[in-house]
């Protein structure tokens, strides 16, 4: 998976924004399948239109990918977000909002949720406020099929509630991280494509 709007001018910016957050939601759940890194190294790095705002940081990207080995970036992802105990960088939105894990702003994420229908599979193994997971969240509100729960307003609700608040503090904790590589440069794609979703959501309002 590859975020389309670097990729091809054929997609619609919805399909890309859909797969920028499918492939988000890939990275940082797990270290990246040796099938989506190669992926990943192959992928074109410039923008199909002159300025496009995510081109050097996706550039950052894909560079640092060419650099390394799937097994490198495995060990690294281990070292920021595994182990026992405490990681290095939490990945969960209720840490950043309350300073702890599995607290309030869980419950109100589980209640909005509940209100689009949405439940955490049994696949998933991890709590609902996981970057990953609301990554998922965002890519099924532009790409579902449901017009009722999968448009821009439920969009721009779930992410300047669920998203916005957190993912530059998760950003910066990153990108402080002495071993982050792949990841640094990661953080900043994520912070560059974050801001230009806000920017979009606040011209709708």
């Amino acid at each position: 998976m590859q975020p389309a709007i670097l990729v091809s001018s054929t997609l619609d910016e919805e399909t890309a924004r859909a797969e920028i957050y499918g492939l988000l939601a890939a990275l940082y759940y797990a270290a990246p399948t040796p099938a989506l890194w190669e992926n990943l190294r192959a992928a074109v790095t410039e923008a199909p239109a002159a300025g496009a705002l995510l081109e050097a940081s996706w550039g950052e990207v894909v560079g640092c990918a060419r650099a390394m080995s799937a097994a490198e970036v495995a060990d690294e992802y281990d070292a920021l977000f595994g182990g026992v105990g405490k990681p290095a960088v939490y990945l969960y939105g209720s840490h950043y909002l309350s300073g702890f894990l599995n607290e309030k702003p869980l419950a109100a994420l589980r209640g909005d949720l509940a209100a689009l229908g949405l439940d955490r599979g049994d696949e998933m193994s991890e709590t609902e406020d996981h970057y990953a997971y609301v990554c998922e969240v965002m890519r099924y509100l532009i790409a579902g099929e449901d017009v009722a729960v999968a448009n821009l307003t439920r969009q721009r609700e779930f992410f300047t509630r669920h998203l916005q608040p957190w993912a530059l503090s998760m950003c910066e904790a990153i990108s402080a991280q002495p071993k982050a590589r792949f990841y640094k440069s990661l953080a900043g794609f994520t912070q560059t494509f974050s801001q230009v979703e806000a920017q979009g959501f606040d011209m709708l309002a």
